[in-house]
Parts: C-alpha cells; structure tokens; sequence
C-alpha cells in the first residue's frame, strides 16, 4: 500500500502531508500493538518496514524530526531510565558481589570476544584492543531494551539497577581505554594530512 502511494507522487520531496501519515501511522501502528501486549517498539518498527525505501524521505524525516527527539524525547527516556533505576537496592556485600560478576563477565565477553576476533583476521594488538573496548561500549540501545524487557516484567528492580549500572560504567571505559592505547589522536591526525595535500 505504501508503495503504491508512493509511486503516485509525481515528486520524491517528502510533503508536509507525507511526513504527517508518517507519523500518524507510525503511532497508530505502536498503540496496535502495544492493545495486544507488546511493546509499542516493535509496532513502530514494523510501522517503518511498510514505508517504502525512499533516501531523501529519510533524510528529510531525521531533519524534521530530529530536533524534537533528540532536545524533548530523548532527555524524557533517560530521565524514565533513571528513575527506574534504584542504586539504594545495591546495598548489601551480596547484591555488589553480582554486580561484579556481571560487569566483569559484560567486558570479558564482548572486549574479549572483539579482540580475539580481530587478532584472527590479522589486525595488530593495539587495533585490536581499539576494536574491542570501541566495542565493549554499550549505550542507547542497551538502555532501550533494558527498559523493554523491564517494562515486560523480564527483570526484577535489583537485575534492572545492575544492567544499567554496567551499561555506564562500559560506556565510559571507552574514552579512557582509547587514550591508554594511544588512539585519540587518529582523528585530528587525518584532517591535518588533508589539509597538507
């Protein structure tokens, strides 16, 4: 049907009436299937999967959009993710304890499997590690999910404290980890050889 509708557009300049359907059958889609007991991610997932694949519409729907996600919407997310996040449950030698293994087995896994993975294909030790804490980084997606499956009653409050807890804490390993191998300054070296050519 999308398709169809779109085909008949005598232009591919994504109307204010476009952006408008958009929308609305993106929200439509998320309240259908949130009625039926699932997240309404996924409704707004599938909501993208009919639309047809046209890249200035997509460019044009992140400009319009944009602005509003990212200055209203994406502050209300992480400030519900901190509010479901109750550090005052990590309280006894036990609940830490988790913590830990869960933290240490999130890096061990992800970075290691990373550098590993990078060693066999022939990169250097230090790309390698590069690759791995580049990575081990875990951000807005974990947090999305987290919140989805907590929302699901998959995690109890405790569970869902320690997984945001390491969500941040790898995230912020990274920028350190980077500057210890030395890897900092690869950005700022390419502008300086472009501009010397």
């Amino acid at each position: 049907m999308a398709n169809w509708l779109a085909r008949r557009q005598r232009t591919t300049v994504l109307s204010i009436e476009w952006l408008s359907v958009i929308v609305v059958s993106m929200l439509l889609s998320a309240a259908a299937t949130n009625a039926i007991g699932v997240h309404p991610l996924f409704g707004a997932f599938l909501a993208g999967l009919c639309f047809p694949r046209i890249p200035r519409w997509h460019a044009e729907i992140r400009l319009k959009l944009e602005t509003v996600t990212s200055v209203l919407l994406l502050p209300l997310f992480f400030a519900l993710t901190g509010m479901r996040t109750r550090l005052d449950l990590l309280s006894g030698s036990d609940t830490w304890l988790w913590a830990g293994i869960v933290l240490v087995a999130a890096i061990t896994g992800k970075m290691g499997g990373a550098v590993l993975a990078a060693r066999w294909t022939g990169e250097s030790w230090k790309d390698a590690w590069a690759l791995g804490a580049l990575l081990n980084t875990r951000g807005l997606v974990e947090l999305i999910v987290l919140n989805v499956a907590y929302t699901a009653g998959v995690f109890s409050p405790t569970l869902f404290t320690i997984l945001v807890v390491m969500a941040l804490v790898t995230t912020m390993l990274t920028i350190p980890l980077l500057n210890m191998l030395g890897v900092e300054n690869r950005g700022k070296a390419a502008p300086a050889r472009a501009n010397a050519a």
